[in-house]
């Protein structure tokens, strides 16, 4: 005996059945009879008896001696949210979210794992994927109080955390920043603007500027910025947000978008350790090209794909190097020497 729930599509009630299995000798197959206990309580989760169904019965159902009956049959996933788990303690996420955001963090992580595992489904469809999956909040989160959830996350608590997040690997990884633009056809957002789209787009955009780790792949900086901000003028944004953030000594990764005569000493005048690549037309990185021009002309350096394919990168020190772009490899090598820092 046991007790199946069924719910109502109509009226969005669910009922109890108390469930008994026999066995029918004319049809030889299993069989159920089921009878009406109740409705189930949407907030307590209690059952609360109707009819003919009194307290007493169900009361027997609960302390019937011997084995434990099964009341309750629920087909649950837990894979990945365990896998979720172990992830979000190893790299501290699920600590510095529970300091960020102690009365939320549930929430939080509950709609991430619903993200993630549910990418092309909107947030109206958790009330029925929670039912299969195993979360951290272990409830429902309808529509509504996941909107207001987000309104709570405000911008010192993503930064409190991100900040978090940054000081766990400031000296054993490099960290690597860009913009990217997103398109729209809003006409009532103030940040999306006329720009330069690198995809050539001639719709308004909105810029997302990214810091995030070369060896963890984790993100702990990020700010929405007006379409019509420049790569170069974002770069001095972010060395003064470093000092907000308490990022001290940070290996930082640029492409050659940020390269400007005003960054490379902003960069030097907040000590950063950097490495930003640089256009080709330079004056003095077409005296590097000179000094090694023989040297390129080796056959150990002909790569027949990519002939041209070759980028030139300035360092903290104020030497310039150039790498093939295809060996990654190699490129990491590089960037670990710079740095001093383990890539394995």
């Amino acid at each position: 005996m046991g007790i199946i729930y069924q719910t109502n599509k109509q009226t969005g009630i669910t009922y109890a059945y108390e469930n008994n299995a026999y066995w029918d000798k004319e049809k030889k197959q299993s069989r159920a009879r089921r009878k009406l206990i109740g409705k189930v309580d949407p907030n307590t989760g209690e059952i609360i008896p109707t009819r003919a169904y009194n307290k007493k019965e169900l009361d027997a159902i609960e302390v019937k001696s011997g084995p434990v009956p099964i009341t309750q049959m629920r087909h649950t996933f837990y894979g990945a949210s365990y896998l979720f788990d172990q992830i979000g303690k190893q790299t501290g996420v699920y600590e510095d979210l529970k300091a960020t955001f102690p009365s939320h963090y549930k929430q939080i992580l509950s709609i991430a794992y619903y993200l993630i595992l549910e990418e092309n489904n909107s947030l109206s469809r958790f009330s029925h994927w929670e039912k299969l999956h195993h979360h951290p909040f272990k409830q429902d989160i309808p529509s509504q109080r996941s909107s207001d959830l987000f309104q709570q996350i405000d911008e010192e608590g993503r930064m409190t955390f991100f900040q978090k997040q940054g000081q766990r690997r400031m000296g054993n990884e490099f960290w690597i920043f860009d913009v990217t633009s997103i398109s729209s056809f809003s006409s009532t957002l103030n940040q999306v603007k006329k720009g330069r789209d690198k995809e050539h787009d001639r719709l308004p955009q909105i810029n997302l500027a990214l810091l995030f780790g070369g060896k963890s792949g984790l993100p702990f900086y990020y700010r929405k910025l007006p379409g019509n901000i420049t790569d170069v003028k974002t770069a001095r944004q972010l060395m003064g947000e470093f000092d907000v953030l308490g990022y001290k000594n940070v290996h930082i990764l640029l492409d050659r978008g940020f390269y400007s005569k005003d960054n490379i000493n902003a960069l030097y005048q907040y000590h950063q350790k950097f490495i930003i690549g640089v256009q080709l037309r330079l004056k003095y990185v077409t005296s590097v090209l000179e000094e090694e021009r023989e040297n390129l002309k080796l056959w150990t350096h002909h790569h027949a794909q990519d002939e041209h394919d070759m980028s030139f990168v300035l360092t903290d020190h104020g030497r310039v190097f150039y790498y093939r772009n295809t060996h990654q490899s190699l490129w990491l090598s590089f960037v670990s020497v710079v740095f001093r820092i383990d890539l394995s």
